[in-house]
């Protein structure tokens, strides 16, 4: 049975590095699939409705949290992803750099709330709920102000359905994950790898 709880220190290793970034540059490359969605089939789904799928932007912050155990890993993750997307051509350009920032600054709350010592499920789900909130604040700043958007009806509920989209998806989405990637042995390396769940 895997632990809650796990010590690990704040130093990175190149090992560290290596794989947020892997994760990172895969997410990436997710990252410029999701947007030809978001900006396609789905741009046929009108806001706040959309933000259902929103999740998906954010499982390289709570995943390279789970992974590395570390600060300062749901930032580099979710950056590097950013980075990758930008590159890849985004439509949003530039801007998806500091939103990547503050998506991951806000899943890096999460495990600094509990010292980077506990990484359960409950955990992982308040990284994707913090992650989401500050994603969609961003939103509602950079792209919905309130004189072209209704709060009642467009932000305040785009606000709550990115979050709990960021809950499902990029928390218990991100723990599943860490959970089957520790499974085949890839993560031997981290804490994370060695709390193996029975199947």
């Amino acid at each position: 049975m895997a632990t809650a709880e796990t010590q690990t220190s704040g130093r990175w290793r190149t090992v560290d590095i290596v794989v947020a970034s892997v994760v990172g540059v895969a997410f990436g490359v997710v990252f410029w699939a999701w947007t030809l969605l978001w900006s396609g089939p789905a741009d046929a789904i009108p806001l706040p409705g959309r933000a259902f799928m929103y999740g998906m932007w954010l499982v390289p912050a709570v995943l390279g949290g789970l992974i590395i155990r570390k600060p300062g890993a749901a930032t580099y993750t979710e950056t590097v992803a950013a980075v990758v997307a930008i590159a890849l051509g985004s439509v949003w350009g530039w801007s998806i750099f500091f939103q990547g920032v503050i998506e991951g600054l806000g899943a890096e709350l999460a495990f600094a709330i509990f010292a980077y010592r506990r990484f359960s499920v409950g955990v992982a789900l308040l990284a994707g709920t913090l992650a989401g909130l500050a994603a969609a604040i961003f939103d509602i700043v950079a792209w919905y102000p309130a004189s072209a958007y209704d709060t009642a009806t467009m932000r305040l509920p785009y606000v709550a359905i990115t979050a709990v989209s960021s809950a499902v998806i990029a928390g218990l989405g991100g723990y599943a994950l860490t959970r089957a990637l520790a499974q085949t042995g890839v993560l031997d390396r981290f804490p994370s790898g060695r709390e193996r769940v029975p199947v």
